[in-house]
């Protein structure tokens, strides 16, 4: 991993950050993860094992100590390693389709609603939900994952662009 790629990932990260801190909790504590889509999209410029560890345990400690969620600390950092991974492998799996919009988007769907799902597991084994699981991921998750695509949709023409002037990624 070279400095570019650290630096790519970091503002990336940083990005992210701001986002999520800037998106208030709306429902019992629980706010959209835009952090998740920023991730997402370090995986996909960058997609070495190495990076997606990278950017999981640091997304996953920054969004921690950025929650809303009481007690959310530990979940997140469970959930973004693992997330990261899940889609890092299903990005190996459709890598013929990556560079489509349509794939990076739907991706980031599926990411989104995989992130929910340890999320909420992992914080209802750990810390308890302020309220049942079903409508926690109704009400946030999905949203969430709706509102994450769509902001993929957007971000992902315009991100390889730059990346690709810049030439800090080999963008297909």
């Amino acid at each position: 991993m070279n400095t570019k790629n650290l630096v790519a990932l970091s503002l990336l990260v940083g990005m992210g950050a701001v986002l999520h801190a800037i998106v208030p909790g709306f429902f019992l504590g629980m706010k959209p993860d835009m952090m998740l889509t920023m991730m997402f999209l370090g995986i996909i410029l960058f997609p070495d094992k190495k990076s997606v560890l990278l950017v999981g345990v640091v997304t996953g400690l920054i969004s921690g100590l950025t929650t809303t969620f009481p007690g959310g600390m530990v979940p997140n950092i469970i959930d973004k390693p693992v997330t990261a991974f899940v889609f890092f492998g299903i990005l190996l799996l459709m890598k013929r389709y990556q560079t489509s919009i349509y794939t990076v988007a739907a991706l980031t769907a599926v990411g989104t609603i995989v992130s929910g799902i340890v999320f909420l597991g992992s914080a209802y084994y750990l810390v308890g939900l302020p309220g049942p699981f079903t409508a926690l991921f109704a009400a946030v998750v999905l949203p969430a994952a709706a509102f994450n695509t769509v902001f993929m949709a957007i971000l992902y023409p315009v991100a390889t662009s730059i990346f690709k002037r810049a030439k800090l990624a080999e963008v297909n």
